[in-house]
């Protein structure tokens, strides 16, 4: 009896001890799932997209490394004519701004275009409930939107206290866009008004609203010559490359002698066209809905002949040339020549100031200063000097750049030079420096150009240390545009440097000093060893051929010099600077911004082929890259955009943002080689 007692009791401690293990796993499997749970919580907070939740700037959102398989999101049938209820609520002027403000507000609604947003507020409907009731319940599907008018409302998640919701304030915007459950509950905490509008609704509206844009795009297409030979197919994709572009009142769609390279379609507003007559600017037509103009800048390079401008608020949709070309093939198109906003090809436009000739230039003079009464010189270089001139009868000024062409035989630079006046003589871009004039004597060749009163980055940066980053995003989105026009041109600039890029009377930066430029076929490579030494590209040192992407590695040199002072490869020998640049190792400084340090990286990759500018969408990559996320490029391109660069322009005399230089009174030898017989 006793053994079996004793049997029994060892049983039974060994059960308990099994127990207690037992309970000790429980409760650390407990502990751990409480653990998760709150991280889940947590991560629910940050994260979610909760119906009740504030929407959160960009900046601050939390990107996470996805685990598993994105929802699947069922999709929901839709009339073919979608219903819209007849049913409006009329709204008074300050509930109407109350609910705009609040669509505004929000991160999602602020999306939407003018139209869609009048619509939604037009079709929303007015709910009052009673304190307690819950509008939202966590876990159910939810199928409405609300925008609260008046009242207070608590947002709970898992009975959590997570925000309040007053007038203004919008939730379950998620609902209107798909089936999905509430992850929150939200109920009124005081008697409330809620603006509403259910999924179905919502759709309808967006659905109409799209595809009566679609139909009345199409119809505006078809009524342009140069594509009525495209397929309804054809005319789709356009539609679907095209984007919506609002111009003020007053302001220029496209100007008079600018290059053309957009084709515009008016979908809301007026658009006059003027043209410039003796000087005068003379009214050709008004144009409205559903007009068009510049479909023949889709096919080829030509200057636009008529000022567009925009009367009272004009809304337009448009499409580039750049993306015309990957759209359409060419030969579905036809061609026609007679149209108010073209005009003949870039080769047989007339030069501004055609007139001018070298014995009307004089000499501007010193008003001050220990070079008083003597000739203004802007700047010196290898082969000569800028001097600034002006004339007796216009009273306007010029950059007059004069070179010995003694000196220009010895160095064999006169390939360069030839080349140079004769692209400068095609190029009309508001990036370039504009080439007026070009004259010879035996001495000299003078080229007669634009004069740029801001004078150049080179000074400003030094006298700056560093530029401010909105300052420098402008500078190089000038050089960008510059780039482009010549890129498509053929040409190659490679001597890209802040010494180079001239300041104009409004701030905007034009590229000067073409004597390394080269044209160049896609596909070909060159071998010419030139360039500022803290600019040059590794294939030029390492003689393995380069093309365009050397212009790209350039810019990134640039954007970092602009931030940081100083170029990222540097050394008073230039062998070092090379050694550098071949190491390809960029220390970035602490207050370089990540956009900033991006770009530059992506510029200045070692390979060519994988510089951005390079890749698939050209010099577009370099457009859409964040670190120019301020940039409107169509209104920078049209002189729209305010310059940041204009407080760095002094004022006073029209050399005064121009280092001072002493007057050469020697005179260059004769020349008679003849080199220069067609300049």
């Amino acid at each position: 009896m006793e053994a079996k007692l004793k049997e029994l009791r060892q049983r039974l401690e060994k059960e308990c001890q099994i127990n207690q293990e037992l309970q000790n796993c429980n409760r650390d499997l407990e502990k751990r799932l409480m653990e998760k749970e709150r991280l889940l919580e947590d991560l629910q907070t940050r994260l979610g997209d909760l119906d009740g939740s504030s929407p959160r700037d960009d900046n601050d959102s939390i990107h996470e490394v996805r685990q598993s398989r994105a929802a699947v999101m069922a999709t929901e049938p839709i009339p073919e004519e979608p219903d819209i209820p007849a049913t409006r609520v009329k709204k008074t002027a300050s509930e109407r701004a109350q609910i705009i403000k609040a669509m505004g507000r929000n991160d999602f609604l602020s999306r939407l275009d003018d139209e869609q947003i009048g619509m939604m507020v037009e079709m929303l409907t007015l709910q009052d409930r009673c304190p307690g009731d819950e509008i939202i319940k966590e876990g159910t599907e939810g199928d409405s939107l609300y925008i609260v008018a008046a009242g207070e409302l608590q947002v709970t998640q898992a009975g959590r206290h997570l925000r309040t919701l007053t007038s203004g304030d919008v939730f379950g915007e998620l609902a209107i866009l798909y089936n999905c459950k509430r992850t929150a509950t939200v109920k009124a905490v005081t008697a409330i008004r809620l603006w509403c509008m259910e999924r179905q609704t919502y759709r309808s509206i967006m659905t109409s609203k799209s595809k009566r844009k679609r139909q009345q795009l199409m119809g505006f297409l078809k009524t342009a010559r140069t594509l009525k030979g495209l397929r309804d197919e054809q005319l789709s994709n356009i539609i679907d490359s095209m984007e919506e572009v609002k111009f003020q009142d007053n302001e220029v769609i496209v100007r008079e002698g600018a290059e053309g390279d957009t084709f515009y379609i008016i979908l809301k507003g007026e658009v006059l066209v003027t043209k410039k007559v003796n000087g005068q600017q003379k009214v050709i037509r008004k144009m409205v809905e559903g007009q068009h103009f510049g479909e023949l800048a889709l096919m080829r390079e030509i200057l636009r002949t008529a000022t567009c401008t925009a009367v009272g608020p004009v809304t337009c949709f448009s499409i580039d040339k750049e993306v015309f070309e990957e759209t359409i093939p060419i030969e579905s198109l036809e061609i026609h020549d007679d149209s108010d906003l073209e005009s003949v090809s870039t080769s047989e436009k007339e030069r501004p100031d055609s007139t001018l000739k070298l014995k009307d230039l004089i000499p501007v003079l010193y008003q001050e200063g220990r070079y008083q009464s003597d000739p203004v010189t802007l700047g010196l270089g290898g082969f000569g000097r800028v001097e600034l001139v002006t004339t007796l009868h216009h009273g306007k000024y010029y950059a007059m750049k004069k070179v010995s062409k003694k000196l220009i035989v010895e160095k064999r630079q006169s390939a360069h030079v030839l080349f140079e006046k004769r692209i400068l003589q095609e190029i009309q871009s508001d990036f370039i420096v504009r080439l007026y004039a070009a004259f010879k004597d035996t001495r000299y060749i003078y080229m007669v150009m634009e004069f740029c009163a801001g004078g150049e980055i080179w000074t400003k940066l030094k006298e700056a240390g560093r530029f401010e980053e909105h300052t420098a995003v402008f500078v190089v989105a000038c050089v960008v545009e510059a780039y482009a026009y010549l890129h498509k041109k053929s040409i190659m600039y490679r001597d890209l440097k802040p010494e180079n890029l001239m300041l104009d009377a409004k701030g905007y930066v034009k590229l000067v000093d073409f004597g390394f430029a080269k044209e160049l076929k896609r596909g070909q490579k060159t071998y010419s060893f030139c360039g500022t030494p803290e600019y040059m590209a590794p294939e030029i040192i390492k003689n393995q051929g380069h093309d365009f992407t050397a212009d790209f590695w350039s810019l990134g040199i640039l954007v970092y010099e602009l931030l940081v002072g100083s170029p990222p490869f540097s050394s008073s020998e230039p062998q070092k600077i090379y050694s550098k640049i071949l190491d390809g190792v960029i220390r970035f400084p602490p207050h370089m911004g990540e956009a900033a340090r991006s770009l530059t990286n992506k510029l200045c990759r070692p390979r060519p082929g994988q510089r951005l500018g390079n890749t698939k969408n050209g010099i577009k990559d370099i457009r859409n890259h964040r670190w120019f996320n301020s940039i409107n490029w169509h209104k920078l391109r049209m002189g729209q955009t305010v310059a940041p660069t204009v407080k760095l322009i002094r004022k006073g005399p029209c050399y005064i943002n121009f280092d001072r230089f002493p007057f050469d009174k020697s005179l260059a030898e004769e020349e008679f080689s003849d080199w220069d017989r067609d300049f």
